[in-house]
């Protein structure tokens, strides 16, 4: 009311328009920010892994999709490669199968394996791609299988007896490493304006499914692309957090971050990808491995 009791007169768009203009000048003061970064990344191919459960916070999903498909738009090529740890763990859950983990991989048997696929490759990786294009991208959902992009095999881990002290091999069960990436269809969507969104599915040569970290997939798709060894290595993990590792600080990241078991996979990517040792899986290991030469 106004002061002589007439009803004051309100504008029902005007406060929409207000919280605009803010937006837009926040989105103008990062976009200035980020001009430097964008002139070094303009027609790069960036590898992003994308947490798991940051895909829960639909708030976050859509600023997830927001800033790939501005990477999109101006002049950089995002693949997206994606986990979904918890959205697994929930469905699981629902079929009454218990989890069970060891060195933060999942161990997992046929039943296992094919409700993985099912939530990796189904259910969440259209829901991203969905959200890429709502927010004005266009995507296309893939998993590893798809073009022979990730070729995979049986993981092998070994583990000491705290007792005995003796060495014994574990059965991960379906859980895969990459042993090769083909990466010729990222490279047809790289010319044209789609965003690939990878479910970290591995196939092995038999046609067997195999569970992959999303860590390790990224990191091996990022390498076959001949990514890392020019960049370094950026992991957009809205979940950990996880510090940018690059060639020369590789190995300081990897003895800090082993402490938390369940950083092991992502270290280890790096590792292979970025530091060359493939066979270091944990501090001891990384330590006696030498220091490559490099440009850096």
């Amino acid at each position: 009311m106004t002061e002589d009791g007439t009803a004051a007169s309100h504008h029902p768009g005007a406060g929409d328009k207000a919280r605009r203009r803010v937006e837009w000048l926040a989105q103008a003061g990062i976009l200035t920010e980020a001009l430097p970064f964008m002139r070094r990344y303009n027609d790069k191919t960036l590898v992003i892994k994308y947490g798991g459960h940051a895909m829960g916070d639909a708030r976050l999903a859509s600023l997830f999709a927001r800033d790939i498909v501005l990477l999109k738009q101006v002049g950089v090529d995002p693949i997206v490669v994606h986990g979904g740890g918890p959205q697994i763990g929930q469905m699981l859950n629902r079929m009454q199968k218990e989890s069970v983990f060891v060195d933060g991989l999942r161990v997992t048997d046929q039943e296992t394996v094919d409700i993985v696929e099912m939530v990796l490759a189904g259910s969440i990786n259209k829901q991203i791609v969905a959200s890429l294009q709502s927010e004005g991208g266009q995507a296309i959902g893939l998993s590893g299988k798809d073009g022979g992009l990730i070729k995979a095999r049986k993981l092998s881990r070994t583990t000491k007896d705290p007792e005995s002290n003796i060495e014994m091999v574990l059965d991960l069960g379906f859980v895969g490493e990459p042993y090769e990436c083909d990466t010729t269809i990222l490279e047809i969507l790289r010319k044209s304006d789609f965003i690939p969104v990878i479910a970290p599915i591995g196939m092995g040569e038999n046609g067997q499914t195999y569970n992959i970290n999303a860590d390790t997939a990224a990191g091996a798709i990022a390498g076959a692309a001949v990514i890392l060894r020019e960049c370094g290595l950026d992991f957009a993990d809205v979940c950990t957090g996880f510090p940018q590792l690059n060639k020369r600080d590789v190995r300081h990241g990897a003895l800090a971050a082993l402490g938390d078991i369940s950083l092991k996979p992502l270290v280890h990517a790096a590792l292979v990808n970025v530091y060359g040792c493939p066979q270091a899986q944990d501090g001891a290991e990384i330590a006696q491995t030498p220091m490559p030469q490099t440009r850096d």
